[in-house]
């Protein structure tokens, strides 16, 4: 017994709580700039991308979805397939593409495993010379790769992407021009700014919503206006931009009222009998309209214009001009 308690009395010291070890101190974590939430889109497990074996369906980030003698792909999956080449017409089914080719393409890649989600089939490779990171080309807008739309449709993984060495004014609270919301204070990949006016910053899926909406026709800076620099720089930074007209001008009878010509009397007092819509090549019901706005009409009788006059100017328009005018329309 003695000896077993002189064994216990012995280890004592080794049971008692060793002192914890100081923990070093934790790294500040550097400012995580504000995105807007993604929203995606899914239909059937059936119909997945051939290319990137996604379902999603949201042409802000996958384009167009096309699908034939049992293939769907992505628009923007084939445009940056490493080695696919667009030599076809519109009317061969798949942008431009080949269907032969895209097989082929398939084929090929099989085997290649992407280097963000580990998964095979990986068609876009960093166009970095010394870089062979492949990628799934949704799997790359999820790592921030930038992918240009223009030239030969280079993409870049999320370390040698293109930046913007543009210095934008300080702000404490800086906002996007577009959504109103917070964004980061120096350009990143979120966070873009426009090189002429440095002051307008944007989210990246803002100003690519409305790229796609504006077109190349008509898409320039929200803030200043600028088109041809500005145009440049969102392309370098992988905007897509679509060679189209507007998408508001593509909408049927969407300015209609635009192209149809006033034809009301707008007297305080109509006194033709067959009513305001009435209107005669000559004589007292003769419709004028105001030769500076051409919103807004009369009869001749109606404001008392002379037979002889081939002009005439409503009251607002003639309170800033020196054209005769007529009183008694309601303005």
């Amino acid at each position: 017994m003695e000896l077993r308690s002189g064994r216990l009395s012995a280890a004592q010291p080794n049971l008692r709580p060793r002192r914890a070890a100081a923990r070093p101190r934790a790294r500040a974590r550097p400012e995580r700039e504000p995105s807007p939430p993604r929203q995606r889109q899914r239909v059937s497990e059936e119909e997945g991308c051939g290319l990137c074996q996604r379902t999603d369906q949201n042409p802000e980030i996958y384009g167009e979805t096309c699908r034939q003698d049992g293939l769907c792909v992505h628009e923007n999956c084939l445009y940056h397939a490493s080695g696919l080449y667009q030599h076809g017409a519109d009317e061969e089914g798949f942008f431009g593409f080949l269907l032969p080719d895209i097989q082929q393409h398939l084929q090929r890649v099989a085997q290649q495993t992407c280097c963000i989600c580990r998964r095979r089939g990986a068609s876009v490779r960093c166009h970095h010379r010394r870089c062979s990171r492949t990628f799934h080309y949704p799997c790359g807008t999820e790592r921030r790769c930038v992918s240009q739309f223009f030239g030969e449709y280079r993409s870049f993984c999320w370390q040698h992407r293109p930046t913007q060495q543009v210095q934008p004014p300080r702000q404490q609270h800086p906002s996007c021009i577009i959504c109103l919301q917070e964004v980061y204070t120096r350009p990143s990949y979120n966070t873009l700014v426009c090189p002429s006016c440095s002051n307008a910053r944007f989210h990246r899926s803002c100003i690519q919503g409305q790229a796609l909406h504006a077109a190349l026709h008509h898409f320039r800076c929200p803030n200043c206006q600028e088109m041809p620099n500005f145009q440049t720089e969102m392309l370098r930074l992988g905007i897509k931009i679509p060679d189209r007209d507007a998408a508001w001008e593509m909408e049927e009878g969407a300015y209609h009222e635009l192209h149809v010509q006033h034809s009301r009397c707008d007297a305080n007092v109509c006194l033709c009998p067959q009513g305001r819509e009435h209107s005669e090549n000559v004589g007292p019901w003769r419709m004028l309209l105001c030769s500076s706005c051409g919103s807004c009409g009369t009869h001749q009788q109606c404001s008392a214009v002379a037979e002889d006059a081939e002009s005439w100017e409503c009251s607002g328009c003639s309170s800033v001009s020196t054209a005769p005018s007529v009183s008694g329309l309601a303005q």
